[in-house]
């Protein structure tokens, strides 16, 4: 029986089971070392100085992994998404803007393009940023994981959410 690609990695998709792609022949560019992992569900970027959300927003942080699943959200409710967050015990989470969200992707890795001990259950889809498309008011810039690129995306469209602050 012959199956299709397209119904295929959708299936696979459809059961947010992560599987990265890493290859050893390219430096990483977000080593472990790079970051202090705390025990609250967040990483802090000692790089960039900016303290990351382990989990996709709508996943909590049980210590070991990320449970439950991620939810997808438009860019007016990405916007607004952390108003509600006070994960660690912040309330100055926000929706990164596009260079702070891309500075998370890991160039020798793919499905995800992340560092997937990092961030777990990191999804190989669009994340949205807070920053705006100059060519079109009805696009938003958010990046894509599964290949670890930007791209645009019409902001009525519901993508993934992953938060920061800045740590120090």
């Amino acid at each position: 029986m012959k199956i299709s690609a397209a119904l295929f990695f959708g299936a696979l998709l459809a059961t947010n089971i992560v599987y990265a792609d890493c290859s050893d022949d390219i430096l990483p560019s977000t080593p472990n070392s790079r970051f202090t992992v705390n025990n609250n569900g967040t990483v802090t970027d000692n790089q960039t100085g900016l303290m990351w959300m382990r989990c996709s927003l709508g996943q909590t942080w049980d210590g070991e992994k990320c449970e439950g699943s991620a939810t997808n959200y438009t860019w007016q409710q990405a916007l607004a998404s952390p108003d509600k967050s006070n994960l660690a015990g912040f309330n100055d989470w926000y929706l990164p803007n596009i260079k702070e969200l891309a500075s998370i992707i890991e160039i020798s890795c793919y499905h995800p393009a992340i560092n997937n001990t990092l961030f777990p259950s990191t999804q190989s889809r669009v994340y949205w940023t807070s920053s705006h498309s100059a060519r079109s008011s009805y696009f938003a810039w958010g990046v894509y994981f599964g290949y670890g690129f930007v791209t645009p995306n019409d902001k009525n469209f519901e993508q993934l959410v992953r938060l920061v602050r800045v740590a120090f």
